[in-house]
C-alpha cells in the first residue's frame, strides 16, 4: 500500500464519515503533503490534525500519534515473537 493507500481512508474518515474538514480544505492538504519532506500519510494526518482541531498543536500531534501506534505496537509484538521463536523452523518458514 504506502502512503498513498492511506490518503483514501484518512480522506474517508475526516471528509465524509466525521465531516471535521471539506473536500477542498483535504485536496489542499494533500497537495501540501506532497511537496513537505516526508512520508504522505504521516504529513497528511499531521494537517489534517492542525487543520481539524482550528489550529492547534496538539491536533496535529494526536492525528499523527494515532497512526503511527497502532503500526508500533504490531512491529513491537512481530519482533518479540521473532526473538522468541526464532529457533522455530515453522516460525522461520514464516519469514523466509
Amino acid at each position: 500500500g504506502g502512503g498513498y493507500a492511506m490518503l483514501s481512508l484518512i480522506q474517508d474518515e475526516v471528509v465524509y464519515h466525521n465531516g471535521w474538514i471539506t473536500m477542498e480544505v483535504f485536496s489542499d492538504i494533500v497537495a501540501v503533503s506532497q511537496m513537505t519532506p516526508g512520508p504522505i500519510a504521516i504529513n497528511t494526518a499531521t494537517y489534517v490534525g492542525y487543520t481539524a482541531s482550528g489550529g492547534n498543536l496538539l491536533g496535529s500531534v494526536m492525528a499523527t500519534l494515532a497512526l503511527i501506534i497502532p503500526s508500533v505496537v504490531m512491529m513491537s509484538i512481530v519482533i518479540r515473537a521473532y526473538k522468541k521463536y526464532s529457533k522455530n523452523q515453522t516460525f522461520q518458514g514464516i519469514f523466509s
